[in-house]
């Protein structure tokens, strides 16, 4: 893998929007060594949660190329693209994703469950711990406050310790105290893991946080710092 997680290779997206095409993403090209903490900033509609996705394997792009951990996930089918993201990819959602009818600590345990992990639920607990809501195992989301439901959320992402960490716009819906938190959380947990960081965000506050700054407009890197 030679110290490069995400090996992005002239990637364009291209979507139809009212009968024409709009270039959301246009010959993106970038490195990012396994163990960076980057964030992609950038005004609202630069292409940066579609960048995000489409690292993450959710989309398709138009043209180029992305390889992840030395596989090529543009490459792939949508059967081993759901395998390699349940191997390797951890993703946090702005609004959070968390099942209604679980529990905090099942909606933890359902990606070791689906991995055939044994001992998901005591796995879960303890990652309930690490992220402080050890007495909120058993509450439902619409019990928790949205910094705890995202607090569960990042418990999730991280239960397989995967070696690549997605975020996207994770403290957009939270108080910028409860959103310090978060990414302190984040930061936190991967630098134990080793993992690597990639927080889509539109606060410059935040992106100060990270090791490297991408910055995008209208869908092209203006920046990388």
């Amino acid at each position: 893998m030679n110290g490069i997680m995400i090996r992005v290779r002239g990637l364009s997206m291209r979507l139809a929007s009212g009968g024409r095409g709009v270039d959301v993403l246009t010959d993106v090209s970038l490195d990012v060594p396994a163990g960076q903490f980057l964030a992609i900033a950038g005004p609202s509609g630069s292409g940066k949660s579609t960048l995000l996705g489409l690292i993450a394997g959710l989309d398709r792009p138009t043209a180029g190329r992305i390889e992840v951990a030395g596989v090529d996930v543009t490459a792939l089918d949508e059967d081993a693209l759901a395998c390699f993201r349940r191997d390797h990819v951890g993703y946090v959602f702005q609004s959070f994703h968390l099942l209604p009818t679980l529990t905090a600590q099942e909606n933890v345990a359902v990606p070791l469950e689906l991995a055939g992990e044994a001992g998901a639920a005591a796995r879960a607990a303890a990652l309930l711990a690490e992220v402080g809501l050890a007495e909120r195992a058993h509450h439902y989301p619409v019990q928790l406050s949205g910094g705890e439901q995202q607090r569960v959320a990042v418990a999730r992402a991280m239960a397989r310790r995967p070696a690549l960490l997605l975020a996207d716009e994770p403290t957009g819906n939270l108080d910028s105290a409860t959103g310090k938190q978060i990414i302190e959380l984040l930061v936190g947990m991967n630098r134990r893991l080793g993992s690597t960081l990639v927080l889509v965000t539109h606060d410059a506050a935040l992106a100060a946080h990270a090791d490297r700054v991408v910055t995008l407009r209208d869908g092209r890197i203006v920046s990388d710092e």
